[in-house]
Formats: structure tokens, C-alpha cells, sequence
């Protein structure tokens, strides 16, 4: 190959594209030979405004990022250089996968920055180290899903001591380290204060979940009339535009699948509901304001799973109802299902009483939307995926995290055992205090000491239930003890690592992807 071609390339200034796989990996050899790094990946090298971008390394273990330029290449940290490209010559930096080359590859390479998915179906893979992206879009490149690669919600970036920025550039490496340039979306979480909706629009997330669960009030499903009357005349009726003899004709005997409501239905849904109605509004319209003034499109996904009981379908009907009459726009919307969607194990409940509940929401969704369904404590739900895309004709969004988590745990079984029965006495002393704020039912005394197994043995706890949920809960303690030895381990078995992801994932997508055409 003739490194004079790199050249030839760039000044025909051909739009922004990672490299077809055969000319990538001729072409890293002769960019390793030209900078002196020997692991360079070739599924990274893409170009763009005559300028050759690809990576090295990893995020934990000496992170490169290399541009080759026939002009300077300014901002950045590194040393430039020139150097010979047969009879040209060019220039060539080398510098360290930082924020400032995170917003350099965003504004030459169209494709790693998030986008809005609409109702395509689509996939959360929730990472919590940074370290997972690789893997997530190996599996997803080939499966007909729309990805959401950056995802995490503001509590697990405290828990883990990550910034929205972090989570947005580690996806972004992971995403052009993997050569995937077919869009994605990025996903704030469970957002309940207009500051951290704030910090993650500066970070350029795309879909920003809502999560009014502190403003919903359970205790209206136990209420003696009396009390719902006089709980209804308190609502914040000025911030819902309306007042509760308005709100009471408006949805009093409205029809859902030939069933009308009753006053006290709709006083029960009003009381239990009607102070989170107005903090979605508020969010959504602060959010609307900043896309506004930033001339961005952003999408909104409405979280009602984390209640005390499931959501019924009158319930989800009124909700969407009002919403729509604040002017409130979202592109899903995230019922609490009939039956148990507890962490890292499969749905637990009848598949049956799933698939009728969906049913409700689902006809909701056509009739009020459309807007898709979105299931959240997906990860590892496998017996009811092929039920989900079914029943919502495609419309859903799965959304995953900890299972990614898992996946590193059960590499470190198995090439670090060490470390591992470290962080499984931790999980195990942390256990009860960090599950409270997770629907689990893991037992501890089930879950076996570190020092009970032989290290072949250590693995399957991965597919144990009480131990998958018990480390599952408690990564933000694990991540705090052991953050620079986890980091360091994982880069040491990095391929195992993407390698389990892979698999794990098409294993996950597999079934929500045939209606969409499992490639």
C-alpha cells in the first residue's frame, strides 16, 4: 500500500465515514508505523474535512486518539509532528482521549453525535464503568434496533463518581472504536430536578427521562371518599391549567375499552397523580426552553415504574390525557407492568398476565400517541421480550444497565478471582443498605462466602439468582472501594470482556429484533 494514498484521500474531501474494513486495516498499519503506536484499532479509522481520525488503546489503558492533516491540528494536548507521506508531507498529532478530543471527533464525524430515535423501536445498554460500549455495539450492529449507547441516570453517576460529560465522551470513544456509524441516541435518566436536566443538556444528551415518582402520591389508592375530595380540592390546580371541576367534567365517564370512569376513579387517579402531572410539565417545558435557545431536538420519555403498584391502563389514559392537554410532547412513556421487573433476573409473573396488562397500555399508546412503551429494569427480561415487541407492533424501548455490570463481574470470576472474592465480600456486607432504593428480593444467606467456592466454581454465581442481584445493587460501594483495581482489571481482559457482551447481548436482542429483521 502506498501511505501517499492517505493523502490522496484527504484532499478529495469525501464526507465524514469510518473506512470500508479492508482499507482500515491496511491503512492502521501504516498509521502505527507513522506515529509509533503499535494498538491502533482498525474498525476507528474514519475521515473527515481532510483530516484522517483513528484510536488507540483503551479508556483505562493509555487512550490515544491519532489525527494525520495536511494543516495544523489546534486544541489539542500532544505533541504534533510532521511526517512523509511518499512525496508530501503531512502532520500527525498523538494525544490522550480527553473532553477536547471528545468534542473534536463530535464536530468533524456527524455520526458520533447523538441523535433522536422517534418511535423507532430501540435498546438501552446502560454502562456504568465506560468501559462497555465496544461490546454494546458489536452486538447491535447486527440486529435492526435503534441503539441508545449513552444512558445512565443521575443517581448511578453519583454512585459512581462519573460527570454526564463522562458518560457522553467514554460512548463516543466506544462508538468510533467500534467502527459503528450508524446513529445512536443518549439517554439522561430518571431525572427529577431541573438542575441535572440542565447539566445533561449541556452534555448533549437527546432523550431525557422524567422520573416525577417523588410527587406521586400512593397513598391515594387507600382513601376514604372524604379524603380524596379534600386531597383533589388541594392539587396545584393554577400549574395544571385548570381546576378540579374542569378536570372532573373533562375525564368523568371518559371510555377506555368500553369501560367509563367514575367520579372517585378519576378523584383517586387526580389525587394520586396530579402533583407529578405538573412536574413533568414544568421539566418539560424548562426543557423545551433550553432546545429552544440551542436550536436542538430533544425527545422526552415519561417514567411511571418506579410506583408502589402497577399502573393501570385508566391510570396511564388519564395521565397521557392531561399531559397532552398541557402540551406536553414524549416519545415514550414507562408503565409499572403487572408482575415482578426486579434487577439483573427475568421477569417474574405469568407471561399471560404480561402480555394482558401490555395489551391495555398498548392500546392507550395508539389511541393517545403514538409513542412507544418503554420497559425499564429490562436487563435479562428474556422471556417476555418476543411479547413486547409483539404486542406493541414495535413501538417499545427496552432500557438495560446493570446487567452490563454483571457481565464485567463475571469476567473478573474468572481470570481475577482474587479480586472478585474481594467484591464479593464487600457485596455481601453492603447489601442490606444498598438494595433500598431497588426492587430485589435476593436473599443473603443464600448467596455463598468468598472463601466457600474453588475458583472454577466462581463464575456461576453470575447465574445464580440471589448473587446476581446482591452484586447487582450494591456496584456503587464496589465502584468506591475498588474503582482504580476494577478499571485496571478489566483493561487486562478487556477482550473477554466485549467478547461476553457481545454474546450476552444478542441474546437480549435477538428476540426483540426479528419483527424488525435480525440481519
Amino acid at each position: 500500500m502506498r501511505v501517499s494514498a492517505i493523502l490522496d484521500l484527504l484532499r478529495a474531501a469525501p464526507p465524514a465515514r469510518v473506512l470500508e474494513p479492508d482499507r482500515a486495516l491496511a491503512w492502521a498499519g501504516a498509521l502505527s508505523e507513522l506515529a509509533g503506536v503499535p494498538d491502533i484499532h482498525p474498525r476507528s479509522l474514519a475521515v473527515s474535512g481532510e483530516r484522517l481520525f483513528c484510536l488507540a488503546g483503551s479508556p483505562r489503558a493509555n487512550g490515544r486518539l491519532i489525527v494525520l492533516s495536511e494543516q495544523p491540528v489546534s486544541g489539542l494536548e500532544g505533541e504534533e509532528r510532521e511526517c512523509e507521506l511518499g512525496s508530501a508531507r503531512a502532520r500527525l498529532r498523538v494525544c490522550p482521549w480527553s473532553a477536547a478530543a471528545a468534542d473534536l471527533l463530535r464536530e468533524a464525524l456527524d455520526f458520533l453525535r447523538p441523535r433522536t430515535l422517534g418511535c423507532a423501536a430501540s435498546f438501552g445498554f446502560g454502562d456504568r464503568l465506560g468501559l462497555a460500549t465496544p461490546g454494546h455495539a458489536r452486538a447491535c450492529a447486527r440486529f435492526d434496533l435503534a441503539p441508545v449507547f449513552a444512558q445512565q441516570s443521575i443517581r448511578e453517576m453519583a454512585r459512581t463518581g462519573r460527570s454526564p460529560q463522562e458518560v457522553m465522551d467514554d460512548a463516543l470513544f466506544g462508538v468510533l472504536r467500534q467502527g459503528f456509524d450508524a446513529g445512536f441516541g443518549a439517554d439522561a435518566d430518571h431525572l427529577k430536578e431541573t438542575a441535572d436536566v440542565e447539566r445533561c443538556f449541556a452534555a448533549g444528551f437527546t432523550l431525557f427521562t422524567f422520573d416525577p415518582s417523588d410527587h406521586v402520591e400512593a397513598a391515594a389508592d387507600r382513601m376514604d371518599p372524604a379524603a380524596l375530595e379534600q386531597r383533589a380540592a388541594a392539587l396545584p390546580w393554577d400549574a395544571l391549567e385548570t381546576s378540579l371541576a374542569e378536570s372532573l367534567a373533562r375525564c368523568e365517564g371518559a371510555s377506555l375499552d368500553g369501560r367509563a370512569m367514575g367520579r372517585e376513579r378519576v378523584l383517586r387517579v387526580l389525587v394520586k397523580v396530579g402533583r407529578a402531572l405538573a412536574r413533568v410539565a414544568s421539566m418539560a417545558r424548562h426543557l423545551e426552553g433550553l432546545a429552544r435557545d440551542a436550536g436542538r431536538q430533544v425527545e422526552i420519555e415519561i417514567s411511571m415504574d418506579e410506583a408502589d403498584s402497577a399502573t393501570a391502563a385508566d391510570e396511564h389514559f388519564l395521565v397521557a390525557s392531561e399531559l397532552r392537554r398541557l402540551g406536553v410532547e414524549w416519545i415514550g412513556l414507562a408503565p409499572r407492568f403487572e408482575g415482578r421487573f426486579e434487577k439483573g433476573v427475568d421477569y417474574i409473573g405469568e407471561l399471560a398476565t404480561f402480555e394482558r396488562c401490555l395489551a391495555g397500555h398498548a392500546r392507550v399508546a395508539r389511541e393517545l400517541g403514538p409513542y412507544k412503551l418503554s420497559l425499564h429494569s429490562g436487563s435479562d427480561k428474556l422471556s417476555i421480550y418476543a411479547a413486547l415487541a409483539r404486542g406493541t407492533g414495535g413501538a417499545f424501548h427496552v432500557k438495560t444497565a446493570g446487567t452490563s455490570w454483571l457481565e464485567a463481574l463475571r469476567v473478573l470470576a474468572a481470570e481475577r478471582p482474587g479480586l472478585f472474592r474481594e467484591i464479593l465480600a464487600l457485596a455481601r456486607e453492603r447489601y442490606a443498605a444498598d438494595r433500598r432504593t431497588y426492587h430485589v428480593s435476593a436473599r443473603l444467606e443464600k448467596v455463598p462466602g468468598p472463601d466457600a467456592l474453588d475458583e472454577a466454581g466462581l463464575p456461576a454465581l453470575l447465574d445464580d439468582f440471589d448473587a446476581r442481584q446482591v452484586l447487582h445493587v450494591t456496584f456503587g460501594s464496589v465502584v468506591e472501594r475498588f474503582s482504580t483495581r476494577l478499571l485496571e482489571a478489566l483493561a487486562g481482559c478487556e477482550q473477554s470482556y466485549l467478547s461476553a457482551l457481545d454474546a450476552h447481548f444478542a441474546r437480549h436482542l435477538a428476540p426483540l429484533a426479528k419483527r424488525g429483521g435480525e440481519t
